[in-house]
């Protein structure tokens, strides 16, 4: 076992992670016989199979689980020292990971880019998920920072507004509230309300709204996506309520509209987080900075 290479390892983690040869090989720019070869002389160092095949289909076993365990440690604890010895250089370079909900892939591109250009050998992982599970990931100090739009106050973590984030009302250009001022709150209870799932930021910003009001949303239709509600609201199956940064392109080709109602737009606000205790890398600390700085001027020049 001691005659296990790094080589190795890293084949087995991209074959352990697709479940498949042929998409690892792709991955690595290799062969899949290549592939094939070096996990089974990793088999033969550790001296029981990794992966069992069933039908079509490869599954990892009980000595591939705790392999794979323990290579996410390895590789972790090398990428922690790759950026702890850039930090004694005093070098902006290595790995950075962050994790955002769904929305926030709408304008975080733009980020990276603009800071990219800045920092060229900064290393950029992007997570995305629902909210759920990117508070599961913040829990669990997976990532180096996380943006959400709304802080979570069960955590200790430290949350940094860096984006306005408005929640405007939208319809089809052809829906018939379209064009009309001062559309009362109530008014939208008549109409299908496509909304995100039950635990979306969004949503819960928006039945904290209506509760606010004295109102409660009765009409809706649940989805399971923001770009799901997009083609809702285009199909005109009824009005949402999303981040005015998810529907830049539709509001520039006047596909869809803003509505006018009273108590939107809901001002709401982007946040990067990280729990309270961990101490953040150079190249970590360095990217809030910007965010800080520049996320507003970036994000307006580029979306509105």
């Amino acid at each position: 076992m001691m005659n296990m290479t790094l080589r190795q390892l890293t084949l087995f983690q991209a074959v352990a992670q697709h479940l498949s040869f042929t998409r690892a090989a792709i991955e690595l720019s290799l062969t899949q016989p290549a592939v094939s070869i070096q996990i089974k002389q990793l088999e033969g160092h550790i001296g029981m199979p990794l992966f069992e095949q069933i039908g079509k289909r490869i599954f990892l076993t009980d000595a591939g689980h705790k392999l794979y365990a323990t290579c996410e440690d390895i590789f972790e604890r090398l990428n922690s020292l790759e950026t702890s010895l850039n930090e004694l250089q005093g070098s902006i370079k290595g790995q950075l990971k962050i994790a955002v909900v769904t929305t926030a892939t709408y304008f975080v591109p733009r980020l990276f880019q603009a800071f990219s250009r800045i920092y060229p050998e900064v290393n950029l992982r992007l997570q995305v998920d629902n909210r759920v599970k990117i508070l599961e990931r913040l829990t669990n100090n997976k990532d180096d920072l996380v943006i959400m739009g709304q802080a979570p106050e069960h955590l200790n973590v430290t949350a940094h507004s860096f984006l306005n984030n408005p929640l405007v009302v939208l319809a089809s250009s052809q829906h018939q509230l379209t064009g009309q001022s001062k559309i009362p709150l109530t008014r939208l209870l008549q109409e299908n309300i496509l909304m995100r799932e039950v635990g979306s930021g969004t949503r819960l910003a928006i039945e904290k709204n209506f509760a606010n009001n004295h109102l409660e949303m009765r009409t809706k239709i649940e989805l399971g996506s923001t770009e799901a509600i997009k083609q809702g609201i285009l199909a005109n199956m009824g009005v949402s309520i999303l981040s005015k940064h998810a529907v830049s392109l539709e509001l520039a080709t006047k596909k869809i509209s803003i509505l006018d109602v009273e108590t939107f737009p809901l001002q709401r606000t982007w946040y990067v987080t990280h729990l309270t205790e961990k101490e953040l890398s150079l190249v970590a600390r360095t990217f809030l900075e910007f965010l800080l700085t520049n996320a507003q001027k970036v994000v307006e020049q580029d979306i509105f």
